[in-house]
């Protein structure tokens, strides 16, 4: 058989037809709140990439406001450069996509990449007949280890009913959001740990919302408390007030959803900074870029924990692939709210209603294992 008459099968080439961005809108079921204020309402970008094979893969790009601005990016910016390729050559997407713009790698530009490496994965797995987790090496995990997310920063009351909730459903690890001022930020995780008991997990984000003096007074009670990390204490961009936290306190810290590219997390980690990386694979590049992180982040003994927060299925079903097959994956983020990102976009339920005794199953069928439902994009989409 020649290469003309070779079928285009996982054995033959698959091209590249078009690249569509669906900008979407929810209103959440209940509002998220944190350091940085109450949201209610956040949006994202769909991806959708056909091939001439018949191959549709889809992505997410984390686009939580202004989602036309980056369908924009990319189906003028990104588009005319893929149509006509070869689907399956993924990292060379990458490199070719990320020359459309000069300057230093980062914002709306990456997020918009994020979205279409994801979708290139997902038709790379339809065509071999394989999941991501195994296309990506695989480490045996057939099921991931999950905490719930989160219990909000609300009054006392209303952030009891909240993590009892959680402990109702059997999470054994729960994160809980925390700011500003410091002293209620202290009475809220030891009355947090009394509540749950020793045996859970407990985690905290400050989502930057503290100073370095303020960061190491919550870090001590974090400590005092047995809180398993003290997750993104400062902005992202005080890589030295990190290093002197981490020098000052012994609770481990986790950063790295604000992280774009391995570049931007490579400083944090070769120093063991960081105790856990946590990019999100809707921001940082997608599958081809998170798991370059993941890995650098392996070299130094620093953990694997993906981040997910107000994102849809896509990112969330990504991720899991992603948790599955590296080699230093801790824990995954399980956001709880039922918002119709996770509910309505595809056939697979979210991983708040799959997951069981802090586990969840890891998708088996090929590429990200799920199927989209086209009414609810239509119904989501921005007009």
């Amino acid at each position: 058989m020649t290469d003309d008459t070779m079928p285009r099968t996982a054995a033959g080439p698959i091209t590249i037809t078009d690249v569509i961005a669906h900008p979407l809108t929810q209103t959440l079921p209940k509002p998220t709140i944190t350091s940085w204020g109450t949201y209610s309402e956040v949006s994202m970008v769909l991806v959708e990439v056909r091939t001439d094979a018949g191959i549709t893969g889809v992505g997410e790009t984390l686009g939580r406001f202004a989602p036309r601005a980056y369908a924009e990016i990319v189906e003028t910016l990104l588009k005319p450069r893929l149509v006509g390729r070869e689907a399956t050559d993924i990292a060379a997407h990458w490199n070719t996509m990320r020359r459309a713009l000069s300057g230093r790698a980062g914002g709306m530009l990456i997020e918009a990449i994020a979205g279409v490496d994801i979708a290139l994965w997902d038709i790379l797995g339809k065509a071999a007949g394989m999941p991501i987790a195994t296309l990506l090496g695989g480490t045996g995990r057939r099921q991931i280890d999950v905490y719930a997310a989160a219990v909000n920063w609300l009054d006392d009351g209303a952030a009891d009913a909240e993590l009892d909730r959680y402990l109702e459903r059997g999470f054994n690890r729960i994160k809980v959001k925390m700011a500003r001022p410091v002293t209620q930020a202290c009475r809220r995780i030891e009355r947090i740990r009394a509540r749950a008991g020793d045996d859970i997990g407990l985690c905290v984000d400050a989502n930057w919302g503290f100073t370095l003096d303020e960061a190491l007074v919550v870090a001590d009670a974090l400590s005092a408390n047995g809180y398993f990390w003290f997750e993104e204490p400062l902005r992202p961009e005080d890589e030295a007030g990190y290093r002197e936290l981490r020098r000052r306190t012994n609770v481990p810290l986790a950063a790295g959803e604000s992280n774009y590219t391995v570049d931007q997390a490579r400083h944090l980690v070769e120093t063991r900074t960081l105790s856990v990386l946590q990019p999100d694979v809707a921001r940082a590049g997608g599958i081809t870029e998170t798991r370059r992180m993941a890995l650098l982040a392996d070299a130094y003994d620093v953990g694997y924990a993906p981040h997910i927060g107000m994102s849809g299925i896509v990112c969330e079903t990504a991720s899991v692939h992603l948790s599955a097959a590296m080699p230093n994956f801790r824990v995954m983020e399980c956001e709880t709210d039922a918002s119709p990102f996770k509910v309505a976009l595809a056939d697979l339920s979210p991983g708040c209603v799959r997951a069981e005794n802090g586990t969840l199953d890891v998708p088996t069928g090929p590429g990200l294992g799920l199927e989209i439902d086209w009414d609810a994009v239509g119904r989501l989409t921005v007009r």
